[in-house]
């Protein structure tokens, strides 16, 4: 169980030391650049599977970094490399290929394809949270006096699993974040197709055109999100906390 002074903020912490700040930036973009390889390795695998393989045939359904590199080389490394060391953390972008005219023959499937990056992102998060629960039952980790993104857990154990306790609450936070904003319902997020899957076929239909041939949606749905994402991931933090930790007291 948590202590009683366990409190839980979103604040990103950012250590007033230089050579903390580079081990800091350096985890969260490694934890960055393989969470989001999983990710669009988990859409070109569906797509894969429904039938579409236009992100097989270029290379990415692998873990491989490297096909997903060169598809998108600023914003897997060189944005989240270069935001992680200014800010703490990172900020980037990724994309699988699809053929669109698949998506219309069969929008169901590439419904499911879209589910399947988010989705990856969650059994991280899954796999993280049951390793810091499993910890803390062994008295390895325990709750820090504060928690927030990117820190869930601290550890006296010793150096080494203090480091382990670091990289779990990274990958932990960092996954909820990445499944929770790709699941948020506008274009160009995983979430505006998921959507699809509760309309008919022809309002899928309508619904698609509308979409790709309105380019400039993009840049407004990522305004949306961007503007909506604090007041949907504060209580899904707090609620994901809450399992590893539970009873504890937010302040």
């Amino acid at each position: 169980m948590p202590n009683a002074a366990t409190t839980i903020s979103l604040v990103v912490p950012y250590s007033p030391f230089a050579v903390e700040q580079v081990i800091d930036a350096i985890t969260y973009f490694v934890v960055f650049l393989f969470s989001t390889t999983l990710h669009e390795a988990a859409h070109a695998w569906a797509a894969l599977r429904g039938g579409d393989r236009t992100a097989y045939h270029g290379g990415q359904v692998s873990l491989d970094p490297r096909p997903h590199i060169r598809r998108e080389p600023f914003g897997m490394v060189v944005l989240p490399l270069v935001s992680a060391l200014a800010t703490g953390w990172p900020m980037g972008y990724a994309s699988a290929p699809y053929d669109p005219e698949w998506a219309r023959r069969y929008p169901r499937r590439a419904a499911l394809m879209a589910l399947a990056g988010p989705g990856a992102n969650l059994m991280l998060v899954i796999l993280a949270a049951l390793a810091l629960r499993i910890g803390q039952s062994a008295g390895l980790f325990l709750a820090p006096e504060r928690i927030h993104f990117g820190l869930v857990a601290s550890s006296n154990a010793s150096v080494t699993w203090e480091a382990v306790s670091k990289l779990l609450s990274v990958v932990f936070s960092l996954n909820l974040l990445l499944f929770v904003f790709n699941l948020l319902p506008f274009f160009p997020l995983d979430g505006s197709a998921a959507i699809t899957l509760l309309m008919n076929r022809e309002t899928t239909k309508r619904y698609q055109e509308f979409l790709w041939s309105t380019p400039m949606l993009g840049w407004i749905g990522l305004l949306i999100a961007w503007k909506l994402f604090d007041f949907v991931f504060d209580p899904v933090f707090t609620a994901a906390v809450n399992l590893i930790y539970p009873g504890v007291r937010y302040g």
